[in-house]
């Protein structure tokens, strides 16, 4: 005999009316094979709840309870557990999230989550000034984690892919120096008293292109001054880690990075310029990071030059020409050719602005 409510209807499989007149729908998730338990106020709201529990199994997705308060940065967390990367890149994409992501759309529901919640976040970083590149950035963290729950059964539809667009300002377009601005800058180090301990650096950095990060990771035995060759298999990278911030000894950026490239004339010179320059000031590597050792740019301590500390010789350097190329223009009556800021950027020396 069919159970019935206060009000002589009849009631389906799994639903029942509690002794406080709420009615209780019972079921199963097909999925999760875990018991749940909705509530209303009324018959009519049950019913209307049922029918979407129903078409969620019927299209195979979640509807265990818990899982419907999956937050969006739960759902970031289980992504980040099936990525297998560098660590450095796993801090750097966790500290991206909780920069901008963790209290803003953190907290909504995977389930509750629209589109028009990420366009708008997106809107109001262009409203900030952020570039196109960083705010791909972020969407190259939401969009994955979105298709992981569309995998896992948790929503029907990625509410993100699509939603870039044009968002935040083009990227600006980084230029070298000219090789003609290279030479002025060189020379005028090689002449200053104050900078010229800089100047084998900077020579092999403009030399052979090397990124700042496989610079500072050169040691002796990757210089084959015999054969006039520089073996680049390795770079030395600065980040957070178990330990705080340190150097980590770390592979190329990509496979064609590890690579032997000769030595131009200057570049032969600038290391033994180094290497007499080491014994003079006492510049001693005293440190193994990974299991290399015998690093060639060094602090006064022996420990290798921090990325910071090279742009900001770089950056001392430019003001440095700056004011006495200002002041000769002012001796000779002409228009200054000024030095633009520049940083060391890939394998080049990018001017900043």
């Amino acid at each position: 005999m069919a159970r019935k409510d206060n009000k002589g209807r009849n009631l389906k499989t799994g639903e029942y009316q509690r002794p406080d007149g709420r009615y209780e729908y019972r079921y199963k998730d097909e999925i999760t094979g875990k018991r749940n338990s909705i509530y209303a106020a009324d018959l009519a709201s049950l019913r209307e709840m049922e029918k979407k529990i129903n078409k969620d199994m019927d299209d195979l997705l979640i509807t265990d309870a818990s899982v419907k308060k999956l937050t969006v940065n739960t759902l970031f967390e289980r992504y980040m557990a099936t990525k297998n990367i560098k660590e450095r890149t796993k801090k750097n994409y966790i500290r991206m999230w909780d920069y901008r992501i963790r209290n803003t759309l953190g907290n909504i529901r995977v389930v509750d989550f629209k589109t028009s919640h990420v366009r708008t976040f997106f809107s109001a970083l262009s409203d900030e000034g952020l570039a196109h590149s960083t705010i791909k950035g972020l969407y190259g963290l939401l969009n994955p984690s979105f298709e992981l729950a569309v995998e896992d059964g948790i929503i029907r539809k990625n509410p993100v892919t699509g939603t870039l667009g044009d968002y935040g300002a083009p990227a600006k377009e980084k230029e070298a120096l000219t090789l003609e601005q290279q030479e002025k800058l060189l020379k005028f180090v090689e002449q200053s008293n104050v900078y010229k301990p800089h100047l084998p650096m900077m020579q092999v950095m403009f030399g052979a292109c090397l990124r700042m990060s496989e610079t500072i990771g050169l040691t002796w035995s990757d210089v084959d001054m015999k054969n006039r060759e520089i073996h680049v298999g390795g770079q030395l990278v600065y980040y957070e880690g178990d330990e705080g911030y340190c150097f980590h000894d770390s592979v190329t950026k990509t496979d064609a990075g590890i690579r032997d490239i000769p030595m131009t004339q200057m570049v032969y010179d600038a290391f033994r310029k180094q290497r007499e320059l080491n014994l003079m000031l006492g510049l001693q590597s005293n440190v193994d990071i990974g299991g290399r050792s015998g690093f060639i740019f060094n602090t006064k301590h022996g420990r290798p030059i921090m990325p910071a500390g090279v742009n900001s010789f770089l950056k001392n350097i430019v003001n440095a020409y700056n004011k006495k190329e200002s002041k000769l223009a002012e001796e000779e009556k002409r228009e200054p050719e000024l030095m633009p800021p520049i940083s060391s950027h890939g394998r080049v020396i990018i001017r900043t602005s």
